[in-house]
């Protein structure tokens, strides 16, 4: 006999109500043993859509889809902290930090996931790596995390399965924009995974899920609240996303990326937010006397990445998957690039193959795009602005009617903005 309806608690939530703990308790267990159907589940996630959650009940939401599944108890002696983005384009942070963090001292146990529509996705990204393998068992999550200090794999099934089914339906159902939804839903999986502290970086504008700052500072105290609740050391940056991070758009192109920061090049923008990370991550796992951008320009960061490369079958030192097709946009005219919106990069990258349109597409390690002229930049009419990577030639055309209205030249450089537009901690 079932402790509640699950039409009575639809029917709570529809009504404004504030779902009790046990009823909350009951619906995330009840829907992951299949007792709830989807579509019960998909009316009662309209109703939070629309009624919204309170700080305690996403909070006993959160802690009920963790309790649907199994936790990882991290063994290490080295304090674990990781890093979750909202997602955003051009962003390979992951890539650099974890290794950087772990050559500072810390333990970075890093569960990441794939792309969707026009975000990339970590794992697509590492994939590009000839023989790098993204699913490890728990045993070699932990070897690795002892071995080497820093570990990017997929998640293990046994984690948050209520957030995994959940996650399928509100993508289905329009109910994706709900922040209580995407707090519990990022927090249940990074809790789960057992690190003593987390960093977020939410997104802020055109490339990212949150436009506004108002939404991404909304987000960003949703999720810290979620954490100081369970007594984890947590803090979030809110970050500039309407401009692609990087010069690499891509899978193939942003490891790339990715290699030169961590051998003392790569874009400034780029070094600028992995160094910001990487300080708080310090500051939460307790090494704020460890400066990461001198341990980034010593090599030692690269060196952590290719023991972790390695561990995970990877070869760091192959060639990376270049396209078939490449296709140059030229700048129109003489000028200063004045603007280049990340969502439409992003779009038109997902175009040429880089990313997906649902879960169980392939996508191409090689397709992606290159920004050879950003914001602030002088060109001249005829020089590369940017560069068309697939393996695919026809999807060419789609790709350029994304960019339509994308990049603007002008006559003066625009102001110069911050890349972290605000912090919020615990």
């Amino acid at each position: 006999m079932e402790r509640f309806s699950a039409v009575d608690v639809i029917r709570a939530k529809r009504d404004g109500a504030r779902l009790t703990d046990d009823q909350i308790d009951w619906v995330i267990d009840a829907y992951t043993r299949g007792v709830v159907a989807d579509e019960q589940m998909s009316a009662l996630a309209m109703a939070v859509f629309l009624n919204g959650m309170d700080t305690d009940e996403t909070a006993r939401w959160t802690a009920a889809m963790v309790d649907s599944g199994e936790t990882l108890t991290l063994h290490s002696d080295r304090p674990t902290v990781d890093k979750h983005s909202t997602g955003g384009v051009g962003d390979k942070i992951t890539l650099p930090l974890a290794p950087l963090v772990a050559a500072c001292g810390a333990a970075v146990p890093q569960l990441s996931g794939r792309g969707l529509g026009h975000t990339g996705g970590t794992l697509d990204k590492l994939e590009a790596i000839p023989g790098w393998r993204a699913r490890l068992t728990t045993e070699e999550i932990l070897a690795q995390l002892a071995d080497v200090g820093a570990v990017v794999c997929a998640a293990t099934e046994g984690l948050a399965p209520a957030d995994r089914k959940l996650y399928a339906l509100r993508d289905v159902t329009a109910t994706v924009e709900s922040i209580p939804l995407i707090a519990s839903s990022i927090m249940s999986k990074k809790i789960a995974e057992g690190a003593d502290a987390l960093v977020l970086d939410v997104k802020c504008g055109s490339g990212a899920f949150m436009k506004t700052a108002t939404d991404a500072r909304a987000l960003a105290e949703a999720l810290v609240g979620i954490g100081v609740a369970r007594g984890l050391r947590i803090s979030a940056l809110i970050t500039d996303m309407s401009v692609p991070l990087g010069r690499a758009v891509g899978n193939a192109v942003e490891v790339a990326e990715s290699v030169d920061v961590l051998r003392g090049g790569g874009p400034a923008d780029v070094v600028e937010l992995t160094v910001a990370l990487a300080r708080e991550m310090l500051d939460l796992a307790g090494l704020s006397d460890v400066d990461p951008a001198a341990v980034l320009a010593s090599g030692a960061a690269y060196d952590v990445w290719a023991r972790m490369i390695r561990a995970q079958g990877g070869d760091p030192e192959a060639a990376l998957p270049e396209p078939k097709h490449v296709h140059i946009v030229e700048a129109p005219a003489d000028g200063v690039v004045t603007r280049l919106d990340a969502y439409a990069v992003g779009v038109a990258a997902w175009r040429l193959g880089a990313g997906r349109a649902r879960k169980e597409d392939q996508v191409q390690a090689a397709a992606g795009i290159l920004c050879h002229a950003k914001p602030g930049e002088s060109v001249r009419a005829g020089d590369p602005l940017l560069e068309l990577r697939t393996d695919t030639p026809a999807a060419v055309p789609s790709a350029l009617a994304a960019l339509t209205g994308a990049y603007e030249i002008g006559d003066s450089a625009p102001a110069a903005t911050s890349l972290v537009l605000a912090t919020v901690r615990g």
